[in-house]
């Protein structure tokens, strides 16, 4: 048989290296250049990207193979999985949207509130909003940290500001 056949090179017990074409001798499964070939010992040592298996040794990598797909697979699975665990029961979050915000919305909340006099604290006490959320708008991650349209209207009224775009 031809170097580097793909062809059906039989099996171990008597076929030709599908590398060398050399007859005889036994023959093992190894990996050259991305193929899967039957070789003689010496071309499995000289070309061979990976261990040499015998027909017991491929099954059992097989085996692997497919387990760790599976594996794999169920990872998948539960990482595209929503983790409601933290929601509220009953709570309707579509009913406290967060609006559109204009650019620099927590550095006018900011500057309001240190015009105010007040601590983060004591204007969360004042409203009777989490300290958390407040926090968050002047940041400007109010979007990351889920704040509601509620608390930026709050703020809006009680700071006398804009932070909602005009439409």
């Amino acid at each position: 048989m031809a170097k580097y056949s793909t062809g059906s090179g039989g099996d171990s017990a008597g076929g030709s290296c599908e590398l060398c074409g050399s007859d005889g001798g036994d023959l093992q499964t190894a990996n050259v250049a991305g193929a899967t070939l039957q070789v003689c010992d010496s071309c499995a040592r000289d070309h061979g990207e990976n261990e040499r298996t015998t027909g017991s040794d491929s099954s059992r990598d097989e085996q692997n193979w497919k387990r760790k797909a599976a594996q794999n697979a169920a990872k998948l699975q539960d990482a595209q999985r929503a983790d409601t665990s933290h929601w509220e029961d009953g709570a309707d979050y579509d009913d406290d949207q967060l609006p559109y915000l204009v650019s620099k919305y927590g550095e006018r909340v900011t500057e309001a509130r240190q015009d105010e006099g007040l601590q983060t604290s004591e204007l969360a006490e004042e409203l009777d909003l989490d300290e958390a959320d407040i926090l968050a708008v002047e940041q400007g991650r109010a979007t990351q940290a889920n704040v509601g349209g509620s608390t930026i209207k709050a703020l809006e009224q009680y700071l006398d500001i804009d932070l909602v775009e005009a439409s």
